[in-house]
């Protein structure tokens, strides 16, 4: 069970937001590293079809990227800007999106009551969204991600708003997740990808420039691509002084 990407390309007009990027990304937990601009949202959205792309390819777990309706079915993601209707509460959101997953009823309420309890929201159950702090619609994303218990999970930013004790147990959800499926983690807090990954890529100017084990990135930081790579992230805002 692999994400196989080949030789991608996706432009925005004369823009090219991801040159030339191949990967192939095994079981467990993935990081995906880069500044703002670096073409991560770009992958992620290609990854679960929501964009097309000029050129390469995709598979997903052995599914060609145009047969888009059968990836979606094994894929859960949590975009960054993640957002449901204002009006329902938590649980009728979350059971909003099981119907339109198709889960049948029994086995929705089922999944629905361990995901509040996993991300600690059981007692918030019956809270309108629009009342909910950032770091509990953040904790409501991760729910609707993992709603359809999907091979591959995608989250994008997932611990933006959580404070520590949260994100701990959210990285220990997460690994514990990631046996027998891939999950692919991208955000700017380096700490929350030492903790759970043991492989990293990293994007820069829409081109893959590191991509393999932790310790190797941290060995090779020494070259001049990386090197250059890393100073760029850090002139990004990412806090990356952890990795040493």
């Amino acid at each position: 069970m692999d994400i196989i990407v080949n030789n991608l390309i996706k432009k925005y007009g004369r823009n090219t937001a991801l040159n030339n990027i191949s990967v192939t990304i095994n079981e467990g937990m993935y990081g995906l590293l880069g500044k703002n601009g670096a073409g991560k949202t770009t992958f992620m959205r290609i990854l679960t079809t929501i964009l097309p792309y000029d050129s390469g390819s995709v598979e997903v777990c052995g599914i060609p990227h145009k047969n888009a309706k059968e990836i979606r079915k094994i894929v859960g993601y949590l975009p960054q800007d993640f957002s449901l209707y204002p009006s329902l509460t938590i649980y009728e959101a979350l059971d909003y999106c099981g119907v339109l997953s198709e889960i049948p009823k029994p086995e929705r309420r089922e999944r629905i009551d361990g995901l509040l309890e996993k991300t600690n929201l059981t007692e918030q159950s019956r809270k309108k969204i629009k009342s909910l702090s950032g770091g509990m619609k953040r904790r409501l994303g991760i729910a609707q991600a993992m709603l359809n218990d999907p091979k591959v999970l995608i989250v994008d930013e997932p611990t933006v708003g959580l404070d520590i004790e949260e994100r701990v147990n959210f990285r220990k959800m997460l690994m514990s997740y990631a046996e027998g499926r891939i999950v692919i983690l991208s955000t700017h807090i380096v700490e929350d990808i030492e903790e759970t990954c043991s492989k990293i890529g990293i994007l820069h100017g829409g081109q893959l420039v590191f991509n393999g084990d932790i310790d190797d990135f941290k060995d090779k930081m020494k070259t001049d691509k990386l090197e250059s790579a890393y100073m760029n992230l850090l002139t990004g805002g990412i806090g990356y002084a952890s990795v040493s």
